[in-house]
């Protein structure tokens, strides 16, 4: 069961870190309220969520 976990959680996070990826190419501008989300935001979150994607799918071998 937790192999099935860590594939389905390396892959979501997986998608999310192509999502923050493309927007910071294309210089996307996102909203949130009256706040303007600054594009190197997204070149974090593509680390953090690469990172995550990189460790669910090593500790799915173990």
């Amino acid at each position: 069961m937790q192999s099935k976990y860590a594939v389905v959680s390396g892959t979501v996070f997986g998608v999310v870190a192509a999502v923050q990826a493309i927007r910071a190419v294309n210089q996307w501008p996102v909203q949130i309220g009256s706040f303007a989300v600054p594009v190197w935001f997204s070149w974090v979150a593509l680390v953090v969520a690469g990172g995550l994607c990189v460790w669910a799918f090593k500790s799915e071998r173990r």
